[in-house]
């Protein structure tokens, strides 16, 4: 039997045996109403309020706090002799490696195709409402994150949910927060398997093979599906022994390499055309509001936009505040800062990038979509950079390829986390985690587990349902860590001395 009739075989018998699983989990987490003709899921609605929620108890902190955020991330306020593991900028590149990826690349093109070119207004707007609930749940993740008798940091919503829930509500939150971090663990351990890792890896070898001749190219047999996911995972594996510190390092130094080639090429296609600049923006704020899409009328455009930002920013998911938390700093407050800026990188810059390229260049394959035709969302963006750089398919290649490693290597600090908190933090433990997730990167060249696939997405959303209730409960304790944080800040600008005798180091423990 040949590897390739091997493969399809489990694809096959996989989907047999968990299709109907994936099928009722994908109907009740994204549950839609009809809203005026439109199908709306309860569960992007139930980002997007939350998101307006947090706007509002924070008084638009996104955008009154967004100059400090950046002096944060320069490390003006960074203060000597804080626990964790890696500088502000550090933090942020790691967390921005885990939603940065392709999505931004193929499910914008979709996003325009299907709610026309106004899903981008909504898609910006919903980006910047997700800026404040990144804020408040790093900041948690910060609050109650635990460094280890190594200096190793843990942190998400395994640890905040049930340590904030006993810090507000006594011994009455207790068995309430230890279910839902073992459910938060499971969540996203499961998705970090096959969404931030075997799909990743799958899409990133399809995108090589269609810029190398296809299936009968140099990389488009079995053996070379084989070598690209034993290469990965080698590289993946390396990266991951070395934890968050090693992870960081690569990642402060990937993202801002692939967002620059990838935005590099964005403005060039845009500036070859920039008389059409205007007209494109016109089109895009008219179609917020009188769309030409398949999804029709203005709500369609809105949901389509909405579903875009949040699928994403992750903001309100529960998984950045795991990178974030590995932050050297005292003040959780001022990594919350640092978050609010990812959803704007990721989505008000890159995505809008990404539309507004899609947009002004306006190819044949986004006409036929928006016709209603299927055509992959990675072949309409790299039909648009085509339209004035022919040769960009294989550039799109590389930026894919760094996306898709990056977002890999974050998922992978995050299963970690998940992993150990399920199953202690013994060496033994550990190596079996990181032997296991270089395993799924090699079947991820060779394997589709599309009905997996999609129950991981089904399940990292049921994540944010449990997260985010914790994220109401909590925020009167993200609003006194912003207060002491702001004091902070203006002591240091009067020239007061650091507070560092003054604020608690974080929970130690000795596991």
């Amino acid at each position: 039997m040949s590897l390739e009739s091997m493969t399809e075989s489990v694809d096959k018998a996989v989907s047999g045996l968990f299709e109907p699983i994936a099928s009722w989990l994908g109907e009740v987490v994204f549950y839609s109403v009809p809203v005026g003709g439109t199908a709306v899921p309860l569960i992007v609605a139930w980002l997007v309020v939350a998101g307006l929620v947090f706007s509002a108890w924070f008084g638009l902190i996104q955008i009154r706090k967004f100059r400090l955020a950046v002096d944060v991330v320069r490390g003006k306020y960074d203060e000597k002799g804080s626990a964790g593991e890696v500088n502000h900028f550090q933090a942020l590149t790691a967390a921005v490696s885990g939603t940065v990826g392709l999505g931004n690349i193929a499910g914008v093109a979709v996003a325009v195709s299907i709610g026309g070119p106004g899903a981008t207004f909504w898609m910006i707007l919903c980006g910047l409402l997700g800026m404040a609930t990144k804020f408040v749940e790093v900041t948690l993740g910060v609050k109650y994150r635990e460094v280890h008798a190594d200096g190793t940091v843990s942190g998400g919503p395994m640890h905040y949910l049930p340590k904030g829930l006993v810090d507000r509500f006594g011994k009455n939150g207790k068995t309430l927060g230890k279910v839902l971090a073992v459910l938060a663990s499971f969540m996203i351990l499961f998705f970090g398997l096959f969404g931030g890792n075997l799909f990743q890896v799958n899409q990133s070898y399809a995108q090589l093979v269609s810029v190398t001749g296809g299936e009968g190219g140099a990389v488009g047999s079995s053996s070379g599906a084989l070598f690209f996911g034993i290469l990965i995972a080698a590289l993946v594996g390396i990266v991951l022994l070395g934890g968050i510190r090693s992870i960081a390092n690569v990642t402060s130094r990937l993202v801002p390499a692939m967002a620059g080639i990838y935005i590099a090429a964005c403005l060039v296609v845009i500036l070859v055309n920039v008389t059409a600049v205007p007209d494109a923006l016109v089109t895009i704020v008219e179609g917020a509001f009188n769309p030409e899409g398949v999804a029709g009328g203005v709500l369609g455009a809105l949901i389509i936009g909405f579903k875009r930002a949040a699928f994403s920013n992750e903001a309100g998911l529960g998984s950045a505040p795991i990178a974030h938390s590995a932050v050297k700093t005292k003040h959780p407050a001022s990594e919350g800062l640092v978050a609010l800026l990812e959803p704007f990188i990721d989505t008000v810059i890159i995505c809008t990038m990404t539309a507004l390229t899609i947009v002004i260049a306006n190819p044949a394959s986004w006409a036929e979509a928006r016709a209603g035709e299927s055509i992959g969302g990675v072949t309409i963006t790299s039909d648009a950079f085509a339209t004035v750089l022919p040769w960009f398919p294989y550039i799109l290649t590389i930026a894919v390829m760094l996306f898709a490693i990056s977002t890999v290597l974050t998922w992978g600090y995050y299963c970690l986390k998940a992993w150990t908190y399920l199953f202690g933090r013994s060496k033994a433990s550990e190596i079996t985690f990181k032997v296991l997730y270089t395993l799924f990167a090699v079947a991820g060249a060779l394997l589709t587990l599309q009905t997996l696939i999609d129950m991981a997405d089904a399940v990292l959303f049921m994540l944010a349902v449990i997260n985010i209730i914790g994220l109401y409960l909590l925020a009167p304790v993200v609003k006194r860590e912003l207060d002491s944080f702001l004091e902070f800040v203006r002591s240091r600008k009067a020239g007061g001395a650091d507070d560092a005798d003054e604020d608690p180091e974080p929970v130690k423990t000795t596991v």
